[in-house]
């Protein structure tokens, strides 16, 4: 097994984006000037290995506000943005907060904030429980929002009062499957408004891109990732509809199948927004250890993205 030659495709670019590296700064940047320990409220990003090491330098994560003991601590909002309702809450028990959402989460609320404003019903393209929904749908009132998940759900849309509709979309969607959605929604309603600028974000658009351009040479593709993570989870849904016969997560407690690799010529990797480089070393340190790796990376475009962090840090 040890001397078996496998060649790895590794997708470029993968892991860390601009918002992830920016919600991971802020929280460092939080405890360094507020000292430990301060709140951050749901997972900064979704990946244990990240939570894990900044529970280390003194952040405690919490699901709700009413969990925090001590409210005299700064607490955080993750990357995935938060409802109105939570910034509220803070003021009222007088928290300091820092808002960690990612730029261009934010930029999704303000469409959703102006498009109600203007008197559009909005249909939010999303998957039902995710943060990132939760926090968008919640910038404006409950009656102007539907979400949809999926082309069925297109079909059973009524739009019973004649509303003027406008969608938006989460931005860790996979980009075939909202085109699907998006197509079939303008087809039932021709003259549903659009979002001025694609909301999916540039480092999920990347990362599927660089997936499906190496999938079909692969045997296996692993996506290092967390499983709660949206955009890890379609990657390897791009894999597998990309032409790779067998697409796999690869998260914290995921054993490695070196047997099925062993009958593999050609392997994919890549790994999720939120997924650390390091991480990807580990997974390809334990294959050198039974294989002999030819490692060819294969970058579609270069990212040279950054979010300013918040001024009070500075």
């Amino acid at each position: 097994m040890k001397n078996k030659e496998i060649k790895v495709l590794l997708a470029a670019p993968r892991g860390f984006c601009a918002g992830v590296d920016r919600a991971i700064e802020i929280v460092k940047k939080s405890i360094d000037k507020y000292g430990a320990p301060v709140y951050v409220r749901h997972e900064i990003v979704h990946n244990k290995h990240v939570v894990e090491s900044l529970k280390k330098i003194g952040a405690i994560f919490v699901e709700e506000l009413e969990e925090i003991e001590d409210k005299t601590r700064p607490v955080i909002f993750s990357a995935h943005g938060v409802p109105k309702s939570v910034p509220a809450e803070a003021k009222n028990l007088k928290m300091q907060y820092v808002d960690a959402t990612c730029p261009l989460v934010s930029k999704v609320h303000r469409e959703a904030e102006n498009l109600n404003k203007n008197g559009c019903h909005i249909i939010l393209i999303g998957h039902k429980n995710h943060p990132e929904v939760m926090g968008t749908m919640g910038q404006i009132p409950k009656d102007g929002i539907d979400l949809i998940e999926n082309v069925e759900d297109v079909k059973k849309y009524e739009n019973k009062d004649n509303k003027n509709l406008a969608f938006i979309t989460q931005t860790t969607l996979s980009v075939d499957d909202t085109k699907e959605i998006v197509d079939s929604l303008r087809k039932k309603f021709p003259n549903i408004k659009e979002p001025k600028k694609e909301d999916i974000c540039y480092a999920t658009t990347n990362r599927q891109a660089a997936v499906k351009k190496i999938a079909k040479e692969c045997e296996m593709f692993f996506v290092i990732g967390s499983r709660n993570s949206s955009n890890s989870v379609r990657l390897v849904e791009v894999a597998n509809n990309s032409g790779c016969p067998s697409a796999t997560l690869i998260h914290s407690e995921t054993p490695i199948p070196f047997e099925k690799i062993a009958v593999c010529n050609t392997i994919g990797i890549s790994s999720g927004a939120s997924a650390p480089e390091v991480l990807v070393n580990n997974f390809i340190s334990n294959l050198k250890k039974k294989f002999t790796l030819k490692i060819e990376e294969v970058e579609i475009i270069k990212e040279n993205v950054t979010f300013k962090i918040p001024g009070k840090l500075n």
